[in-house]
């Protein structure tokens, strides 16, 4: 954390005093006026928090005023920032009641509400109806790599609340990728600061020397590899070197969740796992013979079995007489990993056969490339729809690791970038389980067995 906060509500006056010290570029983030600002840098600088700090102290200090929080998606805020915020930002502020939590209506967006009258809306662009519909003097944008610009500049329209001095669009977030807008956007009108670790006084003393915390976290970093070691610990804007699915854009190929039309046949796929992940995925196969995966299970150090019971309370209901009644139809093939007494298991507590997987490695990566670009029609045929995955890992999220497919095509790489012989071993689960599911379809004849059906 960038930030030592404190919030004292004093008994005497009832005057509400929020304390803060900000190093580095959080200092001149807080000073900054500019109409668009974005603090970047490697993981634990405390970025996010810097960010829910101006807008709180924004709105602690003059009356009226309108402020939006949000991210991609509103389950992402509710998992991720928000808890920043009710417990390190605005926690004694909510305990004493000068600020309070309404839970929303189908008209008005989530929010909190201060004694004078200042507020802050929260929600996700994955809903954008109730948060855009109101216009703000500050917008915070967490995690503002996973955005695109058109999404940026429609937030710009709504800074026009005019109660502060100034109206501002601030972002915050990891490096991405060499070619992302914002990087872009920065040699015009975009202002970026970039964060060290060195900033956060809960890690570095003023003299810069690390705090037995700053110590132990930098060294959960340094055992990262690859292109998590470059943005989250080095804090650059790299790409991968090797990276097998060149054609991936998160953009393109990550798209809104939808209801999947009951009559598209579902795949589910299983790569097995303890230490590393077990990982589940459920897909859905359109007319025209798109696939869309709108389901992961993605979890560490939990029993074959446990998952099992967690995927099927994701597609149906228990009766009265404890028997499952689905709600979605059932799957046509469970593709698998190889490991018998896994299968075995899995399909004991589903109560469904699998299918060992096509499990070349080669064949299967291309066929999944080849779904993964542009096809005559302007679309790709393979994509995730948002909010998939059923639970976060927060074990594996802490210590840098993907946490679902989306998460993981990026760093999925070739072992030896000149040979491209094999995959790089180390993230891959995801990355496996879905070319299961295409090996399937387009390379065992999935899409011919389907006629059968």
């Amino acid at each position: 954390m960038s930030t030592q906060v404190g919030v004292d509500t004093s008994a005497a006056d009832g005057v509400l005093v929020h304390r803060a010290e900000f190093r580095g570029a959080a200092k001149e983030f807080m000073a900054y006026r500019g109409s668009e600002v974005v603090l970047e840098g490697p993981a634990g600088t405390g970025k996010s928090r810097v960010c829910l700090t101006k807008i709180h102290l924004a709105c602690l200090v003059t009356p009226g005023v309108r402020a939006l929080i949000l991210r991609k998606t509103a389950v992402s805020l509710g998992s991720t920032t928000l808890v920043t915020f009710k417990e390190k930002v605005a926690k004694e502020a909510l305990a004493s009641g000068a600020v309070v939590w309404y839970g929303g209506s189908p008209q008005e967006a989530a929010a909190y509400k201060y004694e004078n009258g200042s507020t802050i809306n929260v929600g996700g662009l994955d809903n954008p109806d109730k948060v855009l519909s109101s216009e703000y003097d500050l917008i915070f944008v967490d995690e503002c790599t996973e955005v695109s610009e058109k999404d940026w500049n429609t937030l710009l329209t709504r800074l026009r609340n005019a109660r502060i001095s100034f109206q501002q669009l601030m972002g915050s977030c990891n490096p991405s990728g060499p070619a992302h807008w914002l990087l872009t956007r920065a040699k015009s009108t975009l202002r970026m600061l970039h964060s060290r670790h060195q900033d956060n006084p809960a890690y570095f003393s003023r003299d810069g020397v690390p705090t037995s915390q700053g110590r132990a976290y930098l060294e959960m970093l340094k055992s990262l590899t690859g292109l998590q070691r470059l943005r989250l610990l080095e804090g650059k804007w790299a790409a991968a070197e090797g990276i097998i699915y060149e054609s991936f854009d998160p953009a393109l190929h990550v798209v809104p969740r939808f209801e999947i039309p009951r009559d598209w046949p579902r795949y589910w796929a299983a790569d097995f796992g303890f230490v590393h992940p077990f990982v589940l995925q459920m897909w859905a196969k359109d007319p025209d013979g798109r696939l869309f995966m709108y389901r992961e299970i993605h979890m560490s150090k939990r029993l074959v079995e446990d998952h099992a019971k967690t995927a099927l309370s994701t597609v149906g209901h228990y009766d009265s007489a404890g028997r499952l009644v689905w709600d979605e139809p059932r799957p046509r093939a469970i593709l698998t990993d190889h490991q018998a007494e896994d299968r075995a298991t899995l399909e004991k507590h589903l109560g469904l056969s699998t299918k060992p997987a096509k499990k070349t490695v080669s064949d299967g990566i291309q066929a999944v490339e080849s779904r993964l670009k542009l096809q005559a029609d302007g679309k790709p045929r393979i994509f995730i729809l948002e909010d998939s995955i059923v639970e976060v890992d927060q074990e594996r999220m802490k210590a840098g690791h993907p946490t679902c497919l989306a998460d993981e095509i990026p760093g999925y790489v070739w072992g030896n970038s000149k040979t491209k012989e094999a995959p790089l071993k180390e993230d891959d689960d995801a990355c496996d389980t879905m070319r299961y599911v295409v090996a399937e379809i387009d390379l065992v004849g999935g899409a011919r067995a389907d006629r059968h059906f």
